[in-house]
């Protein structure tokens, strides 16, 4: 019973570095013009369930659908899905920045915004797909969805509280020195993803 707990809070954990849940307050804040209080609820509401949606399917049908229609490995999704984290997190590490300024003749309507990039690919990204479909298969779906679902929500709680996170950060000049250990955090992640997949490649050598 307590094994069963301690690896739904280890696998939760998990899942929140890989949401990264500071890449979407800076997201958020990082819109042009500046987003009012009732446009980042509506937002952070309706990318966290896109979100949910997309990764419930994943949890419940991404293995066949990888395996049987796209004839995908799981240690190929695992390699790209590390591979693609591990240069968001570069990007963090070298820049200082997770996203910069849309100019504002660009900006989208926040139906798409929360739904692309939002909803996909920055909360249900690649690494979140691999791991939900691998998780799903290795604990089983109701493990990984007692995971999930405490991440999204914190994430979501956070993506709420962003205009106010920012703020505080800014006054003491710590956005900075967040953003760039997130991204160290993000690579560490990327790294072990990418390992895994490579060990499952070696493996179905043998």
């Amino acid at each position: 019973m307590w094994h069963e707990i301690s690896t739904v809070l280890e696998n939760s954990l998990y899942f929140i570095a890989l949401i990264n849940p500071a890449s979407k307050i800076f997201f958020l804040t990082a819109q042009r013009p500046s987003l009012s209080s009732k446009e980042v609820i509506r937002i952070s509401c309706r990318a966290s369930l896109f979100a949910f949606l997309i990764l419930l399917g994943c949890c419940l049908g991404g293995y066949f659908v990888l395996e049987h229609v796209f004839r995908v490995k799981l240690y190929a999704l695992q390699l790209s899905g590390g591979l693609v984290l591990l240069f968001s997190g570069m990007a963090a590490v070298q820049k200082g920045v997770f996203y910069h300024d849309r100019d504002e003749q660009t900006h989208p309507s926040f139906d798409e915004l929360s739904v692309v990039p939002l909803a996909a690919p920055l909360i249900a990204g690649p690494g979140t797909i691999a791991a939900t479909i691998s998780f799903s298969m290795q604990y089983g779906t109701l493990s990984t969805l007692l995971s999930l679902i405490p991440a999204l929500l914190t994430n979501w709680c956070l993506m709420l509280l962003s205009r106010h996170i920012t703020k505080t950060l800014e006054f003491f000049a710590f956005a900075g020195p967040v953003i760039r250990l997130t991204g160290l955090i993000v690579m560490a992640v990327a790294m072990q993803m990418m390992l895994s997949g490579a060990g499952g490649f070696i493996a179905s050598l043998k």
